[in-house]
């Protein structure tokens, strides 16, 4: 499956407003695996970005001056999302701004239509799904970055592709993290993609009766004693010792 993790930045709040895009940022995942493959994207919004916006993912109005209108970059754009599952932390308000560009770009084109986003995507919400996992919680971006341990920080402002970079490691964590792992070298192609829908892998040759199997060493059996005991302590039991004879405790 082909999933697109996106982000935007705007000049402000609400469409309809008048208010336009002014970045995209998104990272292709085929089959849970990041390909490498991004877009990127500064977009000239025609009209001034709000303060308050500017505070939020420092990007003004002198930094998008010279970049392309939307126009320019529309067919470009909607070739890399078109027919992927958009994966987007709070997804009404990115594909509101994007379905307004596209809205604004076809009634000055008339033919061809792009759009709308979800009559040609399907859009998977993160938002809602961490609020289905964590009632109650924040479930913020930063806050799903600390409950499931991700690296943030390095994210000072906002900025549409960090942010997708970001998302794409919480929805992997929320949902089960990475499964499409390549074990073997040689099923990736040139592209850095692995064959075989994602995964290459290599069977080994056993002789039947020889698999080796590890034992522990003593310092390894006492560093385990003691943290059963650390257990014991602070629970009051310890499921291990359930597990029958031989066990060391």
């Amino acid at each position: 499956m082909r999933q697109i993790i996106l982000d935007t930045e705007t000049t402000g709040i609400d469409p309809r407003d008048g208010h336009r895009l002014i970045e995209i940022g998104a990272v292709e995942m085929v089959n849970r695996r990041l390909t490498g493959n991004t877009y990127h994207q500064y977009i000239n919004p025609e009209r001034e970005i709000e303060a308050e916006a500017v505070g939020v993912h420092g990007i003004t109005d002198e930094r998008v001056a010279g970049e392309p209108l939307f126009a320019a970059i529309a067919d470009a754009f909607w070739a890399f999302i078109e027919g992927a599952e958009l994966v987007i932390h709070n997804a009404p308000f990115d594909v509101g701004f994007i379905d307004h560009e596209l809205d604004r770009l076809n009634r000055a084109r008339g033919e061809p239509h792009l759009g709308p986003v979800a009559a040609h995507c399907r859009i998977l919400d993160t938002l809602v799904m961490a609020r289905d996992k964590h009632p109650g919680q924040r479930n913020s971006l930063d806050a799903l970055c600390k409950r499931y341990e991700i690296d943030n920080g390095h994210r000072v402002l906002h900025g549409a592709l960090l942010d997708a970079e970001i998302l794409a490691d919480v929805y992997l964590a929320m949902t089960g993290g990475q499964t499409a792992l390549s074990l073997d070298a040689s099923g990736v192609g040139d592209n850095g993609a692995a064959g075989s829908g994602g995964m290459a892998i290599r069977r080994l040759a056993l002789t039947p009766g020889c698999l080796a199997v590890p034992t522990p060493s003593e310092a390894e059996l006492a560093a385990h004693r003691t943290k059963l005991t650390h257990i014991r302590e602070a629970a009051g039991e310890c499921h291990w010792d359930r597990l029958g004879e031989g066990v060391p405790h």
